[in-house]
């Protein structure tokens, strides 16, 4: 039974297949981003904008292998896309849970060693938006932590589509 279900989705995922879902988990997952940003005046942190790099990466990946540009080759360069993506959520994710420290522009990690005037260039130097606060979160998950899970989906398509495509 198992054997007919993992033979039927490797079937289901030909490389055209896992192409386009890949690139549209992207696409929305990138307009969500954008909603939230221009219509929900969520404004994105450093690592945020990180984060929309590998989508950006994988659409253009998969409009390439749709248009014939070796198939099985973008899908492998989207599964590393996938993967970073996965990192850069979980790292993000990582941050706003308090697990490790930042990048110092984008966390509250300020060395107050006793000079004013030397917190006070800190303070002026970092970015509004802190990306070691959660603006929004579902289920206990936060945008970052929820673009590392939904990209592993990416990752697992990619995967299967590869598999697909070499048998």
């Amino acid at each position: 039974m198992a054997n007919q279900l993992n033979h039927g989705l490797i079937m289901l995922l030909r490389p055209q297949t896992g192409l386009i879902i890949a690139g549209g988990i992207s696409a929305a997952l990138l307009g969500g981003a954008l909603l939230f940003q221009y219509v929900g005046g969520m404004a994105p942190c450093e690592l945020c904008i990180w984060q929309r790099w590998p989508h950006v990466a994988i659409i253009g990946l998969a409009l390439m292998g749709l248009c014939g540009v070796k198939p099985q080759v973008m899908l492998g360069l989207i599964l590393i896309a996938g993967i970073i993506s996965v990192g850069l959520g979980g790292y993000h994710a990582g941050i706003e849970w308090r697990l490790w420290a930042g990048p110092t522009g984008c966390t509250a990690n300020l060395d107050f060693s006793g000079d004013i005037s030397k917190l006070t260039e800190q303070l002026l130097a970092t970015d509004m938006v802190r990306c070691d606060q959660v603006v929004w979160s579902l289920l206990g998950l936060s945008m970052a932590g929820w673009n590392a899970l939904v990209s592993l989906d990416i990752i697992a398509i990619a995967l299967i589509s590869l598999l697909r495509a070499v048998r």
